[in-house]
């Protein structure tokens, strides 16, 4: 294993990256604000590269700063997690990461089940498109989302979901939607993220194609979602990760559930090493049960 830089030039580095200010970094680690750009400069040095520009307006990530933070981040929050544990005397720890959409959609409301089933187990969740670096050490389970090509890991999907197109009910009533040929006449958004394309669809369901024009494109399903329950145009997302939208009556399936693209794109993910854990253990059994209540 190669030399790994010091853990408080790793520290000093994360602060700078985040509050975007020595001094303000300085006054959070309770050091000067000279001691922390010499602990950045070293971490630098030992790396070899620039990690962030200085000039007159402050200080900014550089490419290769923003790409090592993200790197770097969770494993020092998982550190600093743990440490608490430990302090607190929490021995039956779990580190999960996930993919956004799933977790604020689909996972927080059923965290409470988790809670009640597991309480001797202390949950850490955390949220990002990046997925979780085990090498690292960042995380006991990652949910991902995608195609699933991840060498040396054990991927387990958790649901077939069905992508279809969705709009606020006021939506398809002010545009009269009954038939596919009509969704060339209204505006559609644009999951630019999503396993499942326009492109897609329109090849399964319609003898047009897709749209090469989008008028609102998004990374995130919420955003998506949200977009399309103000009657901003219609989504095409899964009705699984939409399922509350759909239950509180803010969306509606436009042409109903059958005239879906089916995929499985969600996934737990974790080393083969993991699996003995029996927090592990626990969380897949029960997000498995879950899964399999759609």
């Amino acid at each position: 294993m190669s030399t790994l830089p010091a853990v408080t030039n790793l520290q000093a580095f994360e602060a700078v990256a985040r509050r975007r200010s020595f001094a303000l970094a300085a006054s959070e680690l309770h050091l000067t604000a000279s001691a922390i750009s010499h602990q950045v400069s070293r971490l630098e040095a030992h790396l070899g590269v620039r990690l962030f520009e200085r000039s007159a307006h402050g200080v900014r990530l550089s490419a290769a700063g923003d790409l090592y933070l993200s790197k770097v981040g969770g494993a020092l929050l998982a550190i600093a997690s743990a440490s608490d544990d430990l302090r607190q005397g929490v021995s039956n720890s779990l580190y999960v990461h996930s993919a956004p959409s799933i977790a604020s959609l689909w996972l927080m409301s059923r965290l409470r089940g988790f809670s009640q089933a597991y309480p001797d187990i202390s949950l850490n969740l955390s949220a990002a498109h990046t997925p979780s670096d085990f090498a690292l050490g960042q995380s006991d389970i990652d949910i991902r989302y995608g195609i699933p090509n991840w060498p040396d890991l054990v991927v387990e999907p958790l649901f077939e979901e069905r992508i279809v197109p969705l709009a606020s009910p006021a939506f398809i009533r002010q545009h009269g939607l009954k038939r596919v040929g009509q969704l060339s006449a209204v505006k559609l958004i644009q999951s630019n993220v999503s396993v499942v394309q326009w492109s897609d669809w329109f090849e399964q369901y319609s003898d047009k194609r897709a749209p090469d024009w989008f008028a609102i494109r998004f990374d995130r399903a919420q955003m998506s979602l949200d977009a399309a329950t103000q009657g901003l145009g219609v989504a095409l997302e899964s009705s699984t990760i939409a399922a509350r939208h759909i239950a509180e009556r803010k969306l509606k399936p436009v042409f109903g559930l059958d005239q879906a693209v089916k995929v499985k794109a969600h996934f737990a993910v974790y080393p083969p090493r993991h699996a003995k854990r029996p927090s592990v253990k626990a969380f897949l059994e029960w997000i498995h049960a879950e899964a399999s209540r759609g």
